[in-house]
Formats: structure tokens, C-alpha cells, sequence
């Protein structure tokens, strides 16, 4: 029972360290000076993050998850009759997900830049590196991003014009 209070996540990493956040720490590799290189630790410091804020309704989460479903089921080519009572089932079955969890009545605030995706609400906070970003699909209502352990939707109402390019 010694391991019982541990994190059975594998790879898992403390989130806070010891040391102060101006310490950095440069290896370099060996042959060459320490002072011929200059590393670079952000592409564009100049670039700002994308930050918005969404509160989803249940038809906007719906729709995406029909669009969704969609493309996954139709790639199975199980014909018509039983592609349409997998995408009834897969979207009420995420419909009645979103309506019991109370996602409706969140305000997500997001904060998008080159370190990863930031969501937050009154519930907590949820970060998710761009290691875990499967693919990004394009749909009638906005961008879904797919994860490595569920999807992230982004309406199109709450991007500017830049932001959609």
C-alpha cells in the first residue's frame, strides 16, 4: 500500500517546481561553445495569444457533434439506414452528456498561443498541449479540434476574421 496516494499516471510531471521561473537552463551539445549559439525559446515574442471567451448552447453542441459523427460513421460505410441511427445515437447520446454535465451554463474563456490551448471556466482549468492536438476539421459551424482523449469545439462567432484564417 505504499503507492497508494500516487499518481498512477505514467509520465506525469509535478506542476510546480522549485526553481524560480527566470532559471533556464541551456545545454548544449557537446563540440560545440557555449556562446555560438542563441537558442530561440519563443518563435514570435511579439505575437500576441488568441484569447476569447464562448458559452455553448445545446443546438451549436449538437450540431457539432452531428457534423462529427458524420464524417467518423460515413468512413465506415455501413449504409444509410444504419449510419443514421448511429449518428441519433452518438449525437443524443453527447447531447444528453453536455445537458447533465451543465455545459450550457459555462463561460469557457480560451487562450490560444505557441505553447498550447488554455480553457477555462468556473470549474476549473484545463490545459492541452499542442502534442495532444490529433487533427483540426473544419465544419459548417466552426473548427472541432480533435484530441488525443475527446474533441474541443470552436464556434466561428466568437473568432475574428483573422483568427479564421
Amino acid at each position: 500500500m505504499s503507492g497508494y496516494n500516487q499518481s498512477k499516471v505514467a509520465g506525469a510531471e509535478p506542476l510546480a517546481s522549485i526553481e524560480p521561473r527566470s532559471t533556464v537552463h541551456i545545454v548544449v551539445p557537446p563540440g560545440q561553445h557555449a556562446d555560438a549559439l542563441v537558442p530561440v525559446l519563443h518563435d514570435d515574442p511579439g505575437r500576441a495569444p488568441m484569447v476569447f471567451s464562448v458559452q455553448y448552447s445545446l443546438s451549436e453542441y449538437s450540431g457539432f457533434m452531428w457534423e462529427h459523427a458524420g464524417y467518423l460513421i460515413r468512413r465506415r460505410r455501413l449504409g444509410f439506414l444504419r449510419t443514421y441511427l448511429m449518428l441519433l445515437k452518438t449525437t443524443g447520446s453527447a447531447a444528453l452528456h453536455f445537458a447533465a454535465a451543465g455545459r450550457g451554463k459555462l463561460v469557457y474563456e480560451f487562450t490560444i498561443d505557441d505553447h498550447g490551448i488554455v480553457r477555462s471556466c468556473s470549474l476549473g482549468v484545463t490545459l492541452i498541449a499542442w502534442d495532444d492536438v490529433i487533427r483540426i476539421r473544419r465544419y459548417r459551424r466552426g473548427y472541432l479540434m480533435v484530441l488525443k482523449r475527446g474533441t474541443l469545439p470552436i464556434p466561428y462567432r466568437c473568432l475574428g476574421d483573422a483568427e479564421r484564417a
